[in-house]
C-alpha cells in the first residue's frame, strides 16, 4: 500500500513536500521508487525517480527545483518541490517497482505498485 500526503494549493513560487508512505512490500530499499503527475487532459508523465542506490533522474523542467529522497529505514518517499509554477499543477502519483532496477526508465511501465495521488494545485 502507498499513501501520498502533502499535496495542497500554494501561490506560484512557492513550496510543498510531497510524502509517501509504503506498506506491505518485501525489500523495499533496494526498489525503484518514484513520482508521477498527471494534468487534466494530459498523459501521467515521470517528474523524478530514485533507485535503490540512490540514483536519481529528474524531467528536465522540474531540475533544480525539485528534489527526491528516500527513507529506506521508514519505507517513506519524498519530492521537496520549490519554485513551483502554475505549469506543475496536476495530481502527483508515488509509484515503487516491482523489483529492484538498476537506472530504471522514468516510464509508468516501469512501476508496479502506485498510490492513489494527492492534489498540487499551483496559483499564480
Amino acid at each position: 500500500q502507498l499513501v501520498e500526503s502533502g499535496g495542497g494549493s500554494v501561490q506560484a513560487g512557492g513550496s510543498l513536500r510531497l510524502s509517501c508512505a509504503v506498506s506491505g512490500l518485501s525489500y523495499t530499499s533496494s526498489r525503484s521508487m518514484g513520482w508521477f503527475r498527471q494534468a487534466p487532459g494530459k498523459e501521467r508523465e515521470g517528474v523524478a525517480t530514485i533507485d535503490g542506490d540512490y540514483t536519481t533522474t529528474y524531467l528536465d523542467n522540474v531540475k533544480g527545483r525539485f528534489t527526491i529522497s528516500r527513507d529506506n529505514g521508514e519505507d517513506i518517499l519524498y519530492l521537496q518541490m520549490n519554485l513551483l509554477k502554475p505549469d506543475d499543477t496536476a495530481i502527483y502519483y508515488c509509484a515503487v517497482s516491482s523489483r529492484a532496477i538498476s537506472r530504471v526508465t522514468m516510464t509508468p511501465s516501469s512501476f508496479t505498485y502506485w498510490g492513489q495521488g494527492t492534489q498540487v494545485t499551483v496559483s499564480s
